[in-house]
């Protein structure tokens, strides 16, 4: 009953994360906790969700370095 609830929810969340991806919405939101719920139950989902939290982390120092150019000038 756990792993089905966990699977339901967390499936239903990240399917919702990957609509998001093509229909405008918050998908970079959406995706993560999809992926953080499935984790619990899941390997190959607590791998996905470290690699997108590895991304997001390298699109934040990104963002960061841009801003800081920006005001520079």
């Amino acid at each position: 009953m756990k792993k089905t609830t966990i699977t339901l929810v967390g499936g239903t969340i990240t399917i919702l994360g990957l609509i998001l991806i093509i229909v405008p919405g918050p998908a970079w939101l959406l995706l993560p906790i999809g992926l953080a719920i499935l984790s619990i139950e899941y390997p190959w989902a607590k791998k996905w969700l470290k690699k997108s939290q590895r991304h997001m982390k390298e699109s934040a120092r990104w963002l960061d370095d841009k801003i800081a150019k920006l005001k520079k000038k």
